[in-house]
């Protein structure tokens, strides 16, 4: 009787070994404070309504806060990976911050599913995944409206990092093959409190149009300094500041804005035939239910799409190894890459070996800022 007690309690603590080895660890990255956290805050308020079972197995999820910090976003990823042996990353909130948790992430041949739209080393690119719709496609969309405007002459105002530097570098390569002259281009720091000397030196050019290139509540400071100061020309915005915080700081100094946006904003105003329409009503409601009316965002909706692709790729994973490996990792991530015409909030998936980004012209909605809210341009 006792060998076979003993031969049970070895069974029973091997069953729950083997247990504790099957759950999916998935590590999150975001900006919960600092400068990033009206971006931050909604990503993390989504992570808690991500299922905890995908594939029949569970998943726990690790949330660390990066402060809007690149430092801290490193320092965390070599956590997750090291003391916490995540199967894949999510993250980070800003392009700065998820460049970061690159390094760590193709170093340790983790997956990353960034929220923030950046440009990889090609040495590193093979492991991260982009939710954000491609600076390319957005850039596309409001030179496209500016031509079909009239506008012949543009400034620009954008972050003195890398998400500022993308966007100009993007636009510039669109704009010049349209015939629209840029003829300024000033830069502001995310913590910025004044950038009337920038806004002065934009307005000495009298451009037709003047495109604020910045993310959450920060971007407004330009376009307030702008509008205080009498310009009257065409304001656009990129879809970094798609979220209810950027309208409540800008207010009326907002109206008429144009810029393009994910079709999570705006799924209301969307045809019955869109493809993400469903898909984001339903994200709407969970999100709604739990955190209050109209405080859907923009940025929750990137983390809840980086959820929508494990829950096809870790049921393929798992086919193929089990969680805790480098092999389930290596499955994880060309099951990633195997994503094809899934609907989500920001448009449809279809990731490649070549194509990590994997959003196309679906993903693009033009709008104003009309009454404080989203229009869509008809």
């Amino acid at each position: 009787m006792r060998k076979l007690s003993r031969s049970l309690l070895a069974l029973l603590l091997a069953g729950a070994t083997t247990s504790a080895l099957a759950d999916v660890t998935v590590g999150v990255i975001l900006s919960a404070t600092g400068p990033a956290a009206s971006l931050g805050i909604p990503e993390k308020n989504t992570v808690a309504l991500m299922p905890t079972s995908i594939g029949g197995q569970k998943v726990n999820y690790i949330v660390l806060d990066d402060a809007t910090d690149p430092t801290a976003a490193s320092k965390n990823a070599r956590k997750l990976v090291s003391e916490d042996k995540v199967d894949v990353i999510i993250g980070a909130t800003t392009t700065p911050t998820s460049t970061a948790v690159l390094e760590v992430a193709a170093e340790t041949k983790t997956p990353q599913i960034a929220m923030a739209p950046f440009a990889p080393a090609a040495d590193k690119a093979a492991w991260v995944f982009q939710t954000p719709q491609d600076f390319g496609i957005m850039a596309g969309a409001i030179v496209g409206h500016m031509t079909a405007n009239g506008v012949k002459t543009v400034a620009f105002i954008g972050y003195s990092d890398g998400y500022g530097e993308l966007w100009l570098r993007v636009m510039n390569g669109i704009t010049a093959t349209k015939g629209i002259k840029m003829v300024a281009v000033e830069r502001f720091n995310r913590t910025d409190t004044s950038v009337t000397g920038q806004i002065l030196k934009i307005l000495s050019t009298n451009p037709d149009a003047v495109l604020v290139v910045g993310s959450g509540t920060p971007a407004a400071l330009p376009q307030v300094t702008l509008v205080e100061r009498g310009y009257k020309g065409r304001i656009y915005q990129t879809h970094g500041v798609a979220n209810k915080d950027f309208l409540r700081v800008g207010g009326k100094n907002l109206e008429g804005t144009v810029l393009p946006i994910g079709p999570i904003l705006v799924a209301e105003q969307l045809s019955d035939s869109n493809p993400s329409k469903k898909v984001a009503l339903n994200y709407i409601k969970l999100y709604e239910a739990a955190f209050g009316a109209d405080s859907r965002n923009s940025f929750g909706a990137h983390a809840w799409d980086a959820g929508l692709l494990l829950q096809r790729a870790i049921p393929e994973a798992l086919k193929k190894a089990n969680p805790g490996t480098p092999e389930f990792r290596a499955a994880l991530r060309e099951a990633l890459e195997n994503v094809k015409e899934m609907p989500a909030n920001h448009g449809v998936f279809s990731y490649s070996a070549t194509d990590h980004k994997g959003l196309d012209s679906r993903a693009v909605v033009m709008v104003h800022i009309e009454n404080g809210t989203w229009k869509v341009l008809r």
